[in-house]
């Protein structure tokens, strides 16, 4: 689960994701400075990618990335056409890509979802340690 968090669009924002893989759970956050919501979004899907790497999960292992971001969702899966912050989309089409056997998918957002509830959390709180 990935979340983006911004304050002010654009503004201070944030990434959040929370992951499962073997009945284990992993979490990470990052401070992404002054961005719009768009690119907080885009940037907890590339921390999602970075992070299963950094677990050393196989590549080809069926990964389930799930967002709440319509846009993100709809700029690399649903082959929307990209008119702004197409080099992030590009590394990102590129790592799913690399990693094979990947899917994102739309969840919705603020419904109760708890896994997703936790990357928003994860999120907010990057922006409030800054």
């Amino acid at each position: 689960f990935t979340d983006g968090a911004c304050r002010g669009n654009p503004g201070p924002s944030g990434a959040g994701v929370f992951m499962m893989h073997q009945k284990q759970s992993f979490s990470a956050k990052k401070y992404l400075g002054n961005a719009t919501n768009n690119v907080a979004e885009l940037t907890a899907i590339e921390l999602a990618l970075q992070h299963i790497e950094s677990k050393n999960i196989p590549k080809g292992v069926p990964t389930e990335i799930l967002t709440d971001s319509r846009y993100s969702h709809g700029v690399l899966t649903l082959n929307w056409k990209a008119k702004s912050n197409r080099p992030l989309i590009m590394k990102i089409r590129a790592m799913i890509r690399a990693r094979g056997n990947t899917r994102i998918h739309w969840v919705a957002g603020h419904a109760g979802i708890e896994q997703n509830e936790i990357a928003d959390e994860l999120a907010n709180q990057a922006i409030a340690e800054q």
